[in-house]
């Protein structure tokens, strides 16, 4: 079980009350896409990945942006008990879509470039931490089916 300060808490849910779902989601799925293409191989139903014009514009990179933004949504109001929460989509990413494990990590760092983006100045060192803590419990959590 994580410990979380009253400063982490508040620091998470501040965050996600001030950035744009659909716009952190699309972008920040958008970038993993494009700087990591080897995660591309999971997406070949979504059409045209050529290049980063296709990507940014692909309807289906922004639903799937929207969905990683709703599975974060899950954590954030689970945070006591994340590893349950994310038990089933463990087990879907490991077993049926056998996603290399260490793509979440990929994921986790475009997602905290895109929100520090958004923030600016107030995404501080310490609101950092407290937000990187969070992927790093989520991920963790979705990694848990592979061990």
């Amino acid at each position: 079980m994580v410990k979380w300060s009253d400063f982490e808490r508040a620091a998470i849910q501040d965050i996600f009350s001030k950035i744009d779902y659909d716009v952190v989601g699309r972008a920040a799925f958008s970038r993993c896409l494009i700087v990591y293409p080897w995660t591309q191989r999971y997406f070949g139903s979504f059409g045209n990945l050529y290049n980063a014009a296709a990507i940014t514009s692909n309807p289906k990179v922004a639903a799937h942006g929207k969905v990683i933004m709703a599975g974060l949504e899950k954590a954030l109001t689970n945070m006591d008990d994340i590893k349950t929460t994310y038990k089933d989509l463990s087990v879907l990413h490991s077993e049926k879509l056998q996603v290399d494990p260490d793509n979440f990590n990929l994921l986790g760092d475009c997602l905290t470039i895109v929100v520090a983006g958004q923030m600016g100045a107030a995404f501080t060192p310490e609101v950092q931490g407290a937000f990187q803590k969070f992927l790093a419990v989520v991920v963790a959590s979705l990694r848990k089916q592979y061990y």
